[in-house]
């Protein structure tokens, strides 16, 4: 157990090592020809470069040579449908067929931007941006690996019928039995399996692309969890869901609070306003909380493994001197990561539930007959 151990962490200190091999080249390259004589490194920009979107799927940097894989641009505009691979922009740093990925700072960096024949950005131009991105490829990628995981399991119960799970079924099974009587059940009550293929797509999707989003090479690396797009569309499925299956009860108690002093509704509604606001905070909570905890793991690891190449500007001795140091730091922030994978997609599936679960909740007794037992009792 040792000597794996000792395996385990040697494979990784050599994985680390490569890793920061390639950060300072790859942020060499990158940045605009003006500051190539810099020898300071952009920690900044290099950490928002590995977790933010873009149009290819960067491998690895090797004296100064990019080695990544390249996506398909797919741009409607003006001319109709143009369609071309990313590998034409060389990086970002040259144009094609009038278009360039923007190299400035602001709101478009990163983004494919219309440019005319003298290469100056022309911003009255519209055009419809469709590219296949890493973030778009690693959403495919993670749903036909869903597809393919459930539908496998799914005819291997239909052959078998009811008998002990073989295979995968071992690992998943377990898992949406947990989901089911630990999240949705308890959260939600006796309609629970109303709701149950939500909740379970839900979390196997975030799950799977948490941990996607910790393998450092390809097929992970995707920062997906991690931008707020996506959270923000999981999010709007449970906002959806909650307000339409919201029953009578729901709706009175947030337009008019049972129990409420009536001084509290007139002559502004504070109670109700409260609680409209509600509907929508409690979707924006799941939202950020999920793009917050993924995004902001990443930025630690690679801080981590910067703070060799910080020290080692400085010295060289520095620099080897901080390397264990970084390392050990990097381990224990890769196994937090692991934990917060799982932690993320518990608690997004969790919360989820209990909206669900409160807006068809059942409330058998009006504050009348409340009261009447309350005196009957006494």
């Amino acid at each position: 157990m040792c000597k794996r151990t000792f395996y385990g962490f040697l494979k990784l200190f050599v994985f680390v090592t490569v890793f920061g091999i390639l950060l300072p080249k790859t942020a060499k390259a990158e940045v605009p020809s003006h500051e190539e004589s810099s020898s300071k490194l952009d920690i900044g920009g290099v950490i928002m470069d590995h977790i933010v979107n873009s149009y290819e799927w960067h491998i690895a940097t090797v004296k100064d040579k990019h080695y990544s894989i390249p996506l398909p641009v797919i741009i409607i505009d003006g001319e109709g449908l143009r369609v071309f691979s990313s590998k034409n922009f060389h990086h970002g740093h040259d144009s094609y067929m009038g278009y360039a990925i923007c190299s400035e700072e602001g709101a478009k960096k990163g983004r494919i931007i219309k440019v005319d024949e003298s290469g100056k950005r022309d911003e009255t131009a519209s055009f419809l941006d469709i590219s296949i991105t890493k973030n778009v490829l690693s959403l495919l990628m993670s749903v036909a690996v869903l597809l393919i995981l459930f539908i496998s399991v799914a005819r291997g119960y239909k052959k078998r019928g009811v008998s002990p799970p073989k295979g995968i079924a071992r690992i998943v099974e377990p898992v949406i039995l947990f989901v089911r009587d630990d999240i949705a059940r308890s959260a939600i009550g006796a309609k629970h399996e109303k709701y149950l293929p939500f909740l379970l797509t839900l979390f196997f999707f975030v799950i799977l692309n948490n941990l996607l989003g910790i393998i450092p090479f390809f097929p992970g690396g995707a920062n997906l969890t991690g931008n707020i797009s996506i959270t923000l569309v999981l999010a709007v499925f449970t906002f959806i869901i909650t307000n339409v299956s919201g029953n009578r009860a729901y709706w009175k108690h947030i337009v008019n609070t049972p129990g409420v002093p009536w001084w509290l509704k007139i002559p502004l509604p504070l109670l109700p306003l409260v609680e409209v606001i509600g509907v929508f905070t409690k979707p924006i909570v799941l939202m950020i909380r999920l793009f917050a905890n993924i995004t902001a793991g990443h930025i630690i690891c690679l801080a981590f493994i910067a703070l060799i190449f910080v020290f080692g500007d400085m010295s060289a001795a520095m620099g080897f001197a901080i390397s264990p140091v970084s390392v050990l730091f990097y381990i224990f922030m890769m196994v937090l990561e692991l934990l917060v994978a799982f932690i993320q997609a518990f608690v997004f599936t969790l919360l989820s539930a209990i909206y669900i679960g409160m807006a068809i909740e059942e409330h058998h007794h009006d504050t009348a007959e409340i009261k009447h037992a309350v005196s009957g009792v006494k």
